[in-house]
């Protein structure tokens, strides 16, 4: 049985993952029904550089270098769950596959920069890592809903997408500096179920402005949109605002005979999703649609099996985003490809100091 080991207790990994790691080991009612054997064995291993990272997470246990985790549960028996910000990845994972970790759950988006991209994709055909992004939106029962919207064809055919993902994030984003620009926030949920949902695309045009509180500016974190053009033809645009007042997360499907509008849940603290469809069909749905546990359900399932991933659509949505960036000159500022280095127990004199 497979042991999950969460790199990062920041918002990712305590916040959404061990919750939702928690739903999977304690499930209640037809859920428990349902699962036939423990997907993992329970608590999960942990490890993040700071001092207070775990303070008042009882139910983990929180190791001082990854080398310990290694040594606690083979790396073949380990689902590491790689919560850092996205430009320390490429470093933390080359970490984890020279200890001989191959199963790599990783935080979207899966890389910011080019570089960062190659490093990650260098280092999963070196070492053969089967790395998987967090990409839950992708096994909610909405978007499920939306694919049997375009197989069906009872709204005639797909035209154009309009995504919009916005919500207030001055606070995290002026206190901490994981994600560079307003491109890698909320865009990459969407961004992996429009290329589900209308095939390849290439990028059209793009644009981002800065996030502005009182004197204080922090560069290309306001706003980002984009616009993409699939092999079918198919237009979607894109669009996210970091400073907005109000919470929003729809899709707007137009079809030839109709369209479908789907709300998917703002948050953890509400996880009813909607979809209502007017035109030849016409519709309104709410239902209960909390993706993250079913996902990693599914990854647990598919790891345990041995079934090839989906790495090639996150390389597109990664490719895409940093062509976004490009177009509009949002590149951010570099970031060192580690983490930080004042509690940075993933060097060689820390590693040999554990063994």
């Amino acid at each position: 049985m497979l042991r999950p080991l969460i790199v990062g207790l920041g918002r990712s990994g305590a916040g959404l993952h061990l919750a939702a790691l928690r739903k999977l080991h304690t499930p209640s009612g037809a859920a428990r029904d349902a699962e036939e054997d423990p997907l993992f064995h329970w608590p999960p291993l942990a490890w993040d550089p700071r001092p207070t990272a775990a303070s008042g997470l009882d139910d983990v246990t929180v190791l001082g270098t990854l080398a310990e985790a290694a040594r606690r549960t083979p790396p073949e028996e380990t689902v590491v769950h790689l919560c850092t910000p996205p430009a320390a990845r490429a470093g933390v994972l080359g970490r984890l596959a020279g200890l001989g970790y191959t199963r790599v759950l990783v935080e979207k988006p899966l890389a910011c920069e080019p570089g960062q991209l190659q490093s990650v994709t260098r280092l999963r055909d070196e070492y053969r890592l089967d790395v998987t992004v967090v990409a839950h939106w992708l096994a909610a029962g909405l978007t499920q809903r939306l694919r049997d919207l375009i197989a069906d064809r009872g709204l005639g055919r797909l035209l154009s997408v309009e995504v919009a993902q916005h919500k207030p994030r001055f606070d995290r984003t002026l206190a901490t500096h994981g994600h560079p620009t307003a491109f890698d926030v909320e865009i990459p949920h969407s961004l992996g179920v429009v290329l589900d949902l209308a095939g390849a695309a290439e990028l059209e045009t793009a644009h981002c402005t800065d996030m502005r509180r009182g004197t204080t500016v922090v560069p290309h974190m306001g706003s980002a949109a984009l616009t993409l053009r699939h092999a079918g033809g198919v237009r979607t645009d894109i669009v996210s605002d970091l400073t907005s007042p109000v919470q929003q997360r729809s899709f707007t499907l137009r079809f030839s005979d109709g369209t479908a509008t789907a709300h998917y849940p703002i948050s953890e603290r509400d996880d009813h999703a909607q979809l209502m469809v007017s035109g030849a069909v016409r519709a309104h749905h709410a239902f209960r649609d909390e993706a993250l546990s079913p996902f990693l359900r599914r990854t647990y399932q598919r790891y345990a099996r041995g079934l090839t991933d989906d790495f090639a659509l996150h390389q597109a949505v990664a490719r895409l985003l940093c062509q976004a960036k490009a177009h509009c000159g949002a590149v951010g500022e570099s970031t060192p490809d580690s983490l930080p280095t004042r509690a940075d127990p993933l060097t060689a004199e820390e590693d040999a100091r554990a063994r």
